[in-house]
């Protein structure tokens, strides 16, 4: 029995890897190195450079390591690109999955467990969203990730496939241990951004957003740290081992911050006063989007151990000054 996760090599994928190595599974990593990083791969699962959508590579590392279950991460997940370049976002998300789906069904694969978004749910309130609220993508990265949920439904439906798919708010933070984090020096992550400029590798971070329908005016996001995902993750494969029907859940902890609000947390936990410019708002973002998280905790059992915004503030803070050591 070995899982293969695709974008392995990304922030939550080398997360993953760590995670089922940690608990003695059998692990292959596919990732091109587009925009994740060969070396954040953990030396016990075997590393494939290659393209999640290439159903002749597929197929062969499903015959040859006998892959019984996968964990779909890789794609383009930046939204205000996504509305610049939907066919990117098309093809690395919605055709890739496509392929490596036709791939699973062919080789035998009993599970699949999908790495979807809240941008699924669109324009919502301040209030959290449960699985079933209307979904009404904003973006092409959105409706790219949606169609893949479509993709997976239908497909179980006409094979002997089980999925599971988790719907991320917003992912931050980093393993305890320093062993991976979010790496990309140009991500546009908010908590990352903020500990960059910090750390003095920006010069300001940019508010998008002032005016929006919120208590403070900025964004709000359900900040979830990434170890806590994973383990959602984990939880789900075992669900789905054990014989648990398809599922749908939102991975989140059920509380919004602002921006503002991230923004002072990160010069608390950093001692900088670093600058903060505000800017219009993006197109594609909601003004709030928080997890009803009710459902995974009940289906799974799923008990997070890092939901405390400083906690991963400070995760996120180390692992950054941990990067600039790294690369000296």
């Amino acid at each position: 029995m070995t899982v293969l996760i695709t974008g392995g090599a990304g922030y939550i994928g080398s997360h993953m890897a760590l995670r089922l190595c940690d608990a003695g599974e059998k692990v292959v990593v596919l990732d091109n190195l587009t925009t994740g990083f060969d070396w954040a791969v953990d030396h016990r699962a075997i590393l494939v450079n290659g393209n999640a959508g290439d159903q002749e590579l597929v197929g062969g590392l499903i015959a040859k390591h006998q892959i019984t279950e996968i964990v779909h991460f890789a794609g383009s997940i930046v939204v205000p690109e996504s509305v610049s370049n939907p066919l990117k976002y098309y093809a690395n998300n919605t055709a890739t999955s496509r392929n490596l789906i036709e791939a699973a069904v062919n080789g035998g694969v009993k599970h699949i467990v999908f790495s979807s978004t809240a941008a699924v749910y669109g324009m919502t309130g301040l209030e959290p969203v449960a699985e079933d609220t209307p979904l009404n993508p904003m973006s092409p990265y959105g409706r790219s990730k949606l169609m893949t949920e479509w993709m997976l439904t239908d497909v179980a439906a006409a094979h002997p496939l089980t999925y599971g798919v988790l719907r991320y708010f917003n992912v931050a933070g980093a393993d305890p241990h320093k062993r991976s984090g979010q790496s990309s020096p140009t991500a546009t992550h908010l908590i990352k951004v903020a500990c960059q400029a910090a750390l003095g590798q920006r010069a300001s971070i940019e508010i998008f957003g002032t005016d929006y329908p919120t208590p403070d005016g900025t964004g709000v996001r359900d900040y979830i740290h990434v170890s806590d995902l994973v383990e959602a993750h984990a939880l789900l494969l075992t669900y789905l081992r054990n014989g648990g029907a398809s599922t749908t859940l939102n991975c989140g902890y059920g509380q919004g911050y602002s921006v503002r609000q991230v923004v002072d947390v990160v010069r608390k936990v950093s001692g900088v006063d670093f600058e903060a410019k505000e800017s219009p708002r993006r197109p594609g973002d909601p003004p709030a989007i928080v997890a009803g998280a009710q459902k995974v905790r009940k289906l799974l059992g799923w008990q997070p151990a890092h939901d405390d915004l400083e906690d991963i503030v400070t995760s996120a803070y180390a692992w950054e000054q941990h990067l600039r050591t790294r690369n000296r």
